[in-house]
């Protein structure tokens, strides 16, 4: 029993510093637009809601490449 739950916690560990990771690479990808300062200064909603899309869906790729 104790084993799942450490297992669990170190998945859940990787899987969000892979979506930071996927995040930082979509940051890299477009160098003439700042992602965050479009979101957070700028109030980009189309651009808030399209990274929300994104880490959504890696989240669900990273999700099921872990539990294979």
């Amino acid at each position: 029993m104790y084993n799942y739950i450490v297992s669990s916690v170190v998945y859940s560990f990787i899987g969000i510093a892979i979506l930071f990771i996927a995040f930082a690479i979509a940051e890299v990808l477009t160098p003439r637009h700042n992602l965050r300062k479009e979101i957070l200064e700028n109030k980009n909603m189309a651009l808030a809601v399209l990274a929300g899309f994104f880490m959504l869906s890696i989240a669900i790729i990273i999700a099921s490449a872990i539990h294979g």
